[in-house]
């Protein structure tokens, strides 16, 4: 579940004149690939993409951005709360007092939520965690992997159209399984709070034992992460992170990706997709109401049906009108549906509806069809894959345990979801005995005259002279 674009960093654009829910139909487009046989590159061009705004209308805002972050530290931050969240900030730190308090007025249903989704999700990350290996190559002959947490990360949780708790969670709970010792987190502050994050997101943040968070957002908490801020008259310094994680516009995707090499991150994650695979054997509701659930993130969210049935084709179109006219945020998911990004591809069977999909690389990947497990294990490319009608997005995004920070806009096809790995180095160790080294010491004078690198081997050699 990316999310929707943050409040602070928007690019600007010429006011469009709102039309109500009710003036306008769900223009639900189609994409026709029956009887065509398409390469994975024509499959990539045909399926539906958001023309997304890019890189470079962002890059330069960014880049000065993260300068005057590095260079006025919590004075720039201060400047940009008050531009783009319209803040009075004296320093962002969230006290220890607030997030108690925001802990003690959570709703006692969204708590019992929250618990429920922590417990899921700690049980999945434990699992993840990779065992170290040592592998014995001869007889004094050891080479072992062993796996080391990073010392600190930096986990964003964006503001913009909703409350995102559930992205604390996701962002906190693989660190710690992962046994990242140091966290801090950064959510947009909102006017209406005080100048804090929302509540909820201070609340989720308490329950898991965070205390340091702070009230930063977009491109600026990037650069904070990076490069850390200063102290500066008895004020607590923000120290730079080895890793940045979390989702959120294309600012913040922009100044991860500029930031990255000084420290790692997890993706340059865009605006929530859904696609589903569905055969005649699929409930038109179900599936309606599925695309529906993604359509509400953001108007640029894509939700795509892939089908071989022109009949659910249809029924869905119906169940989309229905069910998209009487949910709560029903403008913005008429536009998300109406949009480029989202439509209905028709495909010949199921092996080209397969196809289609690991061309499109879904973040969520849904599958509605007759053996829908059998199905879901010949997908290569996804985010992650929900099996049938009862594992529906929604699942993965609070309570199935899974994790909802996944790669999007096609690049599930080289990249993972956020996991316990993110937040853990290999390294690599090699123990060898004298007698060991000298079994191989002629592969490597030979390897070493090859590469005309002669000292690598003489560094061998001269651990086997005489008088040693």
């Amino acid at each position: 579940m990316t999310t929707s674009p943050d409040s602070s960093v928007r690019p600007t654009s010429p006011a469009v004149e709102p039309r109500s829910a009710e003036s306008r139909s769900v223009e639900f487009r189609t994409v026709d690939l029956r009887g065509r046989r398409l390469s994975l590159a024509e499959l990539r061009e045909a399926v539906p993409r958001a023309r997304h705004q890019t890189v470079a209308d962002a890059e330069q805002k960014v880049t000065d951005i993260i300068s005057a972050v590095r260079q006025r530290g919590f004075a720039a931050l201060a400047d940009f709360a008050k531009a783009f969240d319209g803040v009075d900030q004296a320093h962002p730190r969230v006290p220890a007092e607030a997030l108690q308090s925001a802990l003690d007025g959570l709703d006692p249903a969204v708590r019992s939520a929250l618990e429920e989704s922590i417990s899921r999700a700690r049980r999945f990350a434990d699992g993840q965690r990779p065992a170290d290996v040592d592998v014995s190559l001869g007889d004094g002959a050891v080479v072992s992997q062993k796996w080391v947490p990073v010392a600190r990360v930096g986990l964003y949780v964006p503001g913009g159209l909703a409350v995102y708790p559930s992205s604390v969670i996701m962002n906190v709970v693989p660190a710690l399984a992962a046994g990242v010792e140091s966290i801090a987190l950064a959510s947009p502050p909102q006017k209406d709070f005080g100048g804090l994050p929302h509540p909820t997101i201070l609340a989720a943040a308490a329950l898991l034992g965070i205390d340091e968070v702070y009230a930063i957002g977009g491109a600026q908490a990037i650069a904070a992460f990076a490069y850390g801020v200063p102290g500066a008259e008895g004020e607590p310094a923000l120290e730079p992170v080895d890793v940045v994680t979390g989702p959120g516009n294309i600012f913040v995707a922009t100044a991860k990706r500029l930031v990255k090499g000084v420290v790692g991150i997890d993706s340059e994650a865009g605006t929530t997709e859904i696609a589903i695979l569905a055969d005649s054997t699929a409930r038109a509701a179900f599936v309606a109401a599925d695309l529906i659930s993604q359509a509400e993130h953001d108007p640029k969210a894509a939700s795509v049906l892939i089908t071989d049935s022109l009949q659910l084709a249809a029924e869905v179109r119906e169940e989309l009108e229905q069910q998209g006219a009487s949910t709560k945020h029903s403008q913005r998911v008429r536009e998300a549906l109406s949009g480029p990004q989202s439509g209905v591809v028709l495909v010949d069977d199921l092996e080209q509806g397969i196809a289609a999909c690991d061309a499109y690389a879904a973040e969520h990947l849904e599958i509605m069809t007759a053996d829908a497990a059998k199905v879901a294990s010949r997908i290569r490319n996804a985010g992650a894959i929900f099996v049938g009608d009862y594992s529906p997005v929604s699942l993965g995004d609070y309570c199935a345990g899974s994790n909802h920070v996944l790669p999007t806009s096609g690049t599930a096809a080289f990249s993972s979801g956020l996991n316990v790995t993110t937040f853990l180095r290999a390294i690599q160790v090699i123990n060898y005995t004298e007698s060991a080294l000298e079994q191989v010491s002629g592969h490597i004078v030979s390897l070493s005259g090859a590469e005309d690198l002669p000292a690598h081997g003489d560094a061998v050699t001269a651990r086997f002279r005489n008088g040693r």
